[in-house]
């Protein structure tokens, strides 16, 4: 999800789409220490996408 995206959610959304990342980023994790995932890069875009979303709500909340 890009930074542009996310500037137009409400807080409501995004905090949704927060924990929905953070599901399917543990469940990726866990699918990749069975059996390795067939496109690894997926939780290295989860897990920016995780960390952009919580960085616009930190600054939401700080404002």
């Amino acid at each position: 999800m890009k930074q542009s995206e996310i500037k137009e959610l409400s807080t409501a959304d995004l905090q949704e789409n927060l924990a929905s990342l953070k599901k399917n980023y543990t469940d990726l994790k866990m699918a990749h220490a069975i059996s390795p995932l067939e496109n690894p890069i997926q939780l290295r875009a989860l897990r920016r996408s995780v960390a952009r979303i919580a960085t616009e709500l930190t600054k939401r909340d700080l404002q």
